[in-house]
């Protein structure tokens, strides 16, 4: 690795040839001469504060009307940079990555080491509250692309001294900033250092979609459609996983953190539990629950009765379509399922004051039309309407995706085997669930392997002065989230 140049104009070249100085417009570079050497000040426009850099600069400016020309230089510099993130660097590699980060450069004449001073202002958002993790009651404010700003509303709500954030770089182009955060004393040292030996052997020339390429070099996903790890946008959920013994990961340019390790049941948990009372919290967790399940089974089930009435007792007889059509049920129930999630994909890029418009048109128009010429019986738009409303009820996105797709894989079973289809297709549905070790964490915890305690918490929202112990799937060197009464 080459070693700072003593001479400012060899750095220049060097950035000449390396990264393009003088080439793309956004790479600067101010040269000064301070007490009869020189000074270069090297920056990205538009990663930079600039007033950070004008007062450095009318900083050291004023070295020429009050100091001598000194061999000490380069201390004399460091002592007058008013900024309180200083940094230095030995190698040419290291400055360029760190000016390409957004930090400002700085390279005295006759010094062997550059200083690196963090004068970032990432273009972005400011915090609000996440659309898709909205909250009658809460903060409103949430994630956004700048991890500066990800990590300090983490802070802010947690300030214990043991809490750590773990930064590196991944991607040999994009050298995009990754921290993994934890609370030393809490997480499980084993789960931390092997989110970090993962993190660190990625070998990828950049990972521009950021979160999700983390999450497949970290679990090993394949064609897995569950998510094996939970995103989230509230910096309010992302601290209270920290406060369990979760480790946390956060991505540069993503306003999702990834919280480690996760369970099928952290899917369907939203915040709104949790700020109501725990009867209220259990009540719509209940329902949540409710909507899951039907999102999955429903629409085998039906399709199940309606291919064998016989199962049905004579008090539910009604259930089934009444007419018959010349398309095969099968297919109407997967035209209008797939359907359902052609106006969601359209809902997503289309603008919003037309998406509204489109589903009414949707809804009313292209619903009724389709059942007045027989392509679709009624009872068909009923139970995919239904279905509908329990996918999205799932809080997470990867979820409700993933259940979408074992619902068709039933109907598909259920249409060839019917009965016994239906059972086998949901055993192997659980197993496929049981056997996945995201972490080495059973996916259906505390269901299987079944612990009682953990899955009482699960069913119903405890109030938080009974909370007394951490969940142990994280296996927490600190046990206990409240200290046991003596």
């Amino acid at each position: 690795m080459t070693e700072i140049y003593r001479n400012p104009d060899q750095v220049d070249k060097f950035l000449e040839d390396r990264v393009g100085l003088g080439t793309s417009f956004d790479l600067g570079v101010r040269k000064l001469v301070i007490l009869n050497k020189k000074i270069h000040f090297y920056y990205v426009n538009g990663l930079t504060d600039t007033l950070y850099i004008i007062e450095i600069l009318k900083e050291l400016q004023r070295l020429n009307d009050t100091e001598k020309p000194t061999s000490k230089i380069y201390d004399l510099i460091e002592n007058r940079i008013s900024h309180e993130s200083v940094e230095t660097v030995k190698t040419m590699d290291e400055l360029v990555d760190q000016v390409l980060s957004g930090l400002l450069g700085i390279v005295v004449e006759g010094a062997d080491s550059a200083f690196i001073i963090d004068v970032r202002n990432y273009p972005g958002r400011q915090p609000e509250e996440p659309d898709t993790e909205k909250v009658v009651r809460g903060s409103r404010d949430g994630y956004v692309e700048n991890i500066i700003i990800n990590t300090a509303l983490t802070r802010r709500r947690i300030r214990d001294e043991r809490l750590r954030f773990e930064i590196f770089k991944v991607g040999e182009r994009s050298k995009t900033d990754i921290a993994i955060g934890y609370i030393k004393g809490v997480a499980n040292p084993r789960l931390v250092d092997t989110i970090r030996k993962e993190i660190e052997s990625i070998d990828i020339d950049g990972i521009t979609m950021a979160d999700k390429t983390i999450e497949e070099y970290l679990m090993k996903q394949g064609y897995n459609p569950y998510p094996l790890v939970r995103y989230t946008e509230r910096a309010d959920v992302g601290s209270i996983h920290l406060l369990e013994g979760h480790v946390l990961i956060y991505i540069d340019t993503s306003p999702s953190i990834m919280i480690t390790p996760t369970t099928f049941f952290h899917h369907v948990q939203h915040a709104e539990e949790y700020r109501q009372s725990p009867a209220v919290g259990t009540f719509v967790r209940w329902t949540r629950f409710l909507g899951i399940w039907a999102s999955i089974f429903l629409l085998p089930l039906w399709y199940l009765f309606a291919l064998n009435p016989s199962l049905l007792p004579d008090s539910l007889a009604f259930i089934g379509p009444n007419e018959q059509s010349h398309i095969p049920l099968i297919l109407q129930l997967l035209i209008a399922d797939l359907g359902v999630e052609f106006l969601r994909i359209a809902a997503i890029h289309t603008p919003t004051p037309l998406s509204t418009a489109m589903g009414l048109i949707a809804a009313v128009l292209i619903g009724q039309i389709a059942v007045d010429v027989g392509l679709f019986q009624s009872e068909v738009i009923l139970y995919v309407s239904i279905v509908a409303v329990g996918t999205f009820s799932t809080p997470s996105y990867e979820l409700s995706v993933a259940n979408k797709m074992i619902r068709m894989f039933l109907l598909l079973i259920v249409a060839l085997f019917k009965g016994p289809g239906l059972i086998i297709g949901s055993t192997v549905y659980i197993i496929f669930l049981a056997q996945s070790r995201p972490l080495n964490s059973p996916y259906l915890w505390p269901l299987l392997p079944f612990n009682p305690a953990a899955l009482t918490h699960i069913l119903f929202r405890r109030p938080v002065p009974g909370s007394l112990l951490r969940p142990s799937i994280v296996r927490p060197r600190d046990r206990f989230r409240q200290p046991p009464k003596p």
